[in-house]
C-alpha cells in the first residue's frame, strides 16, 4: 500500500513464540525478534522499551520484543525468510492476502494483540488546509451514503485474496486541477502496483471515487515506503497514504507523524496482526 494515503505503520503488538532466550528486564521473558515498518520518531531501542512497558501495564505475559525496522513489507518478508526476525507485524487484511498466496506462513495466536488497530488516512502538508478539508468532506460523505463501506466490502472483506488486486482506472477531467498521490504498491490488497505498473487495490478504488467527487485529476506517483514523508515534504507529491497508530500512556503521540504534516479523517481501520513461518 499503503501504503501505506495514511498508509504503513505496523505496530505495537505482543505475540507468543517458541524462542526461550532470557532478558534481564525485571524478570525472565521470552525474546521475540519483531519485524516492523520504520517509525519516524522512535529508534528500534525506544520501540523495544515502549512495547515492554505496555505489556507490563496490561499484566500480559512479559515478552521482550526486539524490533527490527524495515522500509517496506517486502523487506520484512525477506527478513523473516532469512531468520533475521521471528515474527513480522502487519494488518489483518494484508496477512490474509499473504497467507492465501503462500502456505509457509501462519498467524501468531495471542490474546495480547486482540483489539489493537491502526486508522488509515491521508497525509497532506500542514499548509494544504483546503485539500485536507476537501478530503475530510468526501470521506464523510462516503461514510454517510454507504459507498465507503461498499468499497471496503468489494476490495477487502469479500475479495478473493488468491487473485491479484485488480487495476483501477482513475477518471480524468480535462483542464481540472491535478493532485499527486504517492503509492508504494507493497501492501496488498490495500495498496498495490501490478507488474505492468498500474495502481490497484482498495486505496486506488478509493482514489477513483474521490477524483469523481472532487472533479479533480489524480496522478499516481510511485514512492518508496521509507521515503514517503520526504516525498510529501519536498512537494514531490501532495498526498500519501498513512496509518495512524494507537497512542497510549507509553506511546508518544508523534511516534510516526512527520513534522509539517496533517492527517485527514480516517477512512479505514484494520487490526494489527503478527505472522510467522510455520514450524
Amino acid at each position: 500500500m499503503l501504503a501505506t494515503i495514511c498508509a504503513a505503520g505496523l505496530l505495537l503488538t505482543g505475540c507468543g513464540g517458541d524462542n526461550t532466550a532470557a532478558t534481564d528486564k525485571n524478570s525472565q521473558a521470552t525474546i521475540i525478534k519483531l519485524g516492523m515498518i520504520s517509525h519516524l520518531n522512535a529508534s528500534e531501542k525506544q520501540m523495544e522499551e515502549y512495547l515492554f512497558k505496555v505489556q507490563e501495564k496490561t499484566r500480559a505475559k512479559v515478552i521482550n520484543h526486539v524490533p527490527k525496522f524495515y522500509d517496506n513489507l517486502n523487506l520484512m518478508l525477506l527478513g523473516i525468510d532469512s531468520g533475521n526476525v521471528d515474527v513480522i507485524s502487519t494488518y489483518k487484511s494484508v496477512a490474509d492476502y499473504i497467507l492465501a498466496n503462500n502456505n509457509k506462513f501462519e498467524i501468531v495466536q495471542s490474546d495480547w494483540i486482540k483489539g489493537l488497530n491502526d486508522n488509515f488516512c491521508f497525509a497532506v502538508r500542514k499548509e494544504d488546509v483546503q485539500l485536507k478539508n476537501e478530503l475530510d468532506k468526501v470521506i464523510g460523505e462516503m461514510k454517510s451514503d454507504g459507498s465507503l463501506a461498499k468499497l471496503i466490502n468489494d476490495y477487502i472483506t469479500k475479495v478473493d485474496n488468491k487473485q491479484t488486486p485488480p487495476a483501477i482506472e482513475i477518471p480524468k477531467f480535462e483542464g481540472a486541477e491535478t493532485i499527486k498521490v504517492g503509492v508504494t504498491g507493497d501492501l496488498p490488497p490495500l495498496d498495490y502496483v501490478t507488474a505492468d505498473g498500474k495502481a490497484a487495490g482498495f486505496n486506488t478504488a478509493l482514489l477513483a471515487e474521490i477524483a469523481k467527487r472532487l472533479n479533480k485529476n489524480i496522478e499516481i506517483v510511485d514512492i518508496e515506503s521509507g521515503a514517503r514523508a520526504a516525498a510529501l515534504n519536498s512537494d514531490q507529491i501532495d498526498v500519501i497514504f498513512w496509518a495512524v497508530i494507537p497512542v497510549g500512556e507509553f506511546m508518544p503521540a508523534n511516534i510516526d507523524k512527520p513534522d509539517g504534516i496533517e492527517f485527514s479523517t480516517p477512512y479505514f481501520n484494520d487490526e494489527i496482526t503478527h505472522i510467522k513461518l510455520k514450524k
